[in-house]
C-alpha cells in the first residue's frame, strides 16, 4: 500500500476544492517555475530551479531530462537521491485528487535509478536505489533496491542477486 495520507471532502469533487486546499498563487508560482524547468536544455539549472524554487530535494548529478514533469501542487513533498535519470516526459505525482477525498503523499526515489521515458509515479511510492524502472510504467508501489520493474500496472520483473557471504 502507498504512504498516502487522505482528506475527505464534502459537496462537489476535490479538485473544484483545489483552491481550499493549495493556494492559487503557490499552484501558479510552481506552474511557471516547472514549464520553464521542463524545457531548459541545462540540467545543473534545472535542478537548481527545483531545489531552490520549488523546495525539492534533488541530489548531485541527477538528471531530470525534457518534460519531467514533477508535482505542480506539491513539488516539495519529491525527494531524488544522487545520480538518478529521470526519463523524458516522465511524471512524479506526490497529490491525487478523487471524487470523494483527495490524497497527499511523498515520493522518495533512490540513488543511481533509472526511470524510463513516460513513466508515471504516483503519491506515496519509495523506488530504492539501483532500481530501474522501464519506459511507460505506472509505478502505483514501492521498487525494492536494484529491482527491475516494468508494465502497467508495474509488476517486478528481475530482483537483484544476492552475494553469498564468504564465512
Amino acid at each position: 500500500m502507498r504512504r498516502t495520507k487522505r482528506y475527505p471532502v464534502e459537496g462537489s469533487n476535490s479538485l473544484w476544492q483545489l483552491y481550499k486546499t493549495v493556494p492559487f498563487i503557490k499552484v501558479a508560482w510552481n506552474f511557471a517555475v516547472l514549464q520553464t524547468a521542463r524545457y531548459t536544455p541545462f540540467i545543473s539549472l534545472k535542478n537548481w530551479m527545483y531545489r531552490k524554487l520549488l523546495k525539492m530535494e534533488v541530489g548531485e548529478k541527477t538528471a531530470f531530462a525534457l518534460m519531467v514533469m514533477p508535482d505542480t501542487l506539491y513539488p516539495e513533498m519529491i525527494k531524488v537521491g544522487r545520480n538518478t535519470i529521470i526519463g523524458y516526459n516522465s511524471t512524479i505525482l506526490a497529490h491525487e485528487y478523487l471524487v470523494e477525498e483527495y490524497r497527499l503523499g511523498e515520493v522518495v526515489i533512490g540513488d543511481n535509478v533509472m526511470i524510463g521515458a513516460n513513466s508515471t509515479v504516483l503519491p506515496g511510492v519509495v523506488i530504492g536505489d539501483g532500481a530501474v524502472i522501464s519506459a511507460a510504467t505506472l509505478v502505483h508501489r514501492d521498487v525494492p533496491a536494484g529491482a527491475f520493474a516494468g508494465g502497467n500496472p508495474m509488476q517486478i520483473i528481475k530482483m537483484p542477486e544476492k552475494k553469498e557471504q564468504k564465512d
